[in-house]
């Protein structure tokens, strides 16, 4: 099965990245076509520093790879390194309805907020459907927020094989399973925007700093607490064995503890659970023309297979 997903290099990735959707990309590589790239094509809508993102690039390569991501069996390539996609993107851009683009949430979003959305964002979707196309991807692993983009690619390929004959191949979208809810340090959901992640990567000294500051509630060490619904127990759960969490989780209903306690237990469940892709990410940044070379043959064989798609799709149009 080929499955395609791509990760925007607009910042290092958190705890909430890791769990919803990254610790699954890596899981499907093991039996499954994997290709992964890193969209700089799409970061160039909020990146405007070509510095930044050229760094944002390398340290997202570093990352994915540190995590585990394999490159004897997955694809790991950079979106811009293959132009056939931009090509594709105009194919597909000539039939596509702009009512569908409208009612995309992102351009939606934006607008509703009395924001300007410059035709980037507009056509996000169109090139996002030539990122899938090109490579005749079945699967689409994404959130429950991006599944309308897996609809808009299917009714884009659907267009293009009413005006043109069958061309592409339909992927399917495979919704993340994001399990438990991934915290903040304020309790909401993790997220960029809430500026209340947690990073995977950096001094482990400050990170379990942030840690300790996470926002708790005032009750008194000896009274009994519920773990449903608690975050620092979420957070627990991420990193502990079952065992683990059970004794904790009776720990809450005895009472009788502090939450100094238990962020200084996730600090070390977390430490203990990210420290082998932290050293192997040291290695990584020790020899970054293997880590290029990962990337410039992951492009060579994103190309080969873009190539192909290509043709047939120009031969179909008209433009071979």
């Amino acid at each position: 099965m080929r499955v395609l997903s791509g990760i925007q290099p607009t910042g290092r990735p958190h705890w909430g990245n890791y769990f919803g959707a990254i610790r699954q990309y890596i899981q499907l590589q093991e039996a499954n076509d994997g290709f992964y790239f890193i969209a700089d094509l799409h970061a160039l809508t909020t990146v405007r520093d070509p510095e930044v993102l050229r760094h944002n690039v390398l340290d997202t390569a570093l990352d994915m790879l540190a995590l585990g991501l394999d490159p004897d069996k997955a694809t790991l390539f950079v979106q811009s390194h293959v132009p056939q996609v931009s090509e594709l993107s105009w194919l597909l851009m000539t039939g596509t309805p702009m009512g569908l683009l409208e009612r995309c949430h992102a351009y939606k979003e934006k607008k509703a907020k009395g924001l300007s959305a410059d035709a980037g964002l507009f056509t996000y979707p169109v090139l996002m459907a030539a990122d899938i196309l090109a490579y005749d991807s079945q699967v689409v692993p994404v959130g429950v927020d991006q599944v309308q983009h897996i609809e808009v690619c299917r009714d884009l390929a659907g267009g293009f094989h009413h005006a043109f004959g069958e061309t592409f191949v339909l992927p399917k979208a495979k919704t993340l399973d994001v399990g438990a809810k991934v915290p903040g340090t304020d309790g909401q959901k993790m997220s960029k925007s809430y500026n209340n992640t947690l990073p995977i990567f950096g001094d482990e000294k400050a990170i379990r700093k942030q840690i300790m500051r996470i926002v708790t509630d005032s009750r008194p060490m000896e009274e009994p607490k519920d773990p449903e619904g608690d975050h620092l127990f979420e957070l627990y759960q991420l990193f502990a064995s079952a065992e683990e969490v059970e004794a904790m989780a009776a720990k809450y209903r005895a009472g009788g503890f502090g939450y100094g306690e238990v962020k200084k237990a996730v600090a070390e469940a977390s430490e203990n659970y990210f420290r082998p892709a932290r050293e192997r990410r040291v290695q990584l940044e020790a020899d970054l023309p293997a880590v290029q070379a990962i990337l410039e043959r992951g492009a060579s064989h994103a190309r080969e297979v873009a190539s192909d798609v290509l043709l047939r799709a120009q031969r179909n149009c008209g433009l071979r």
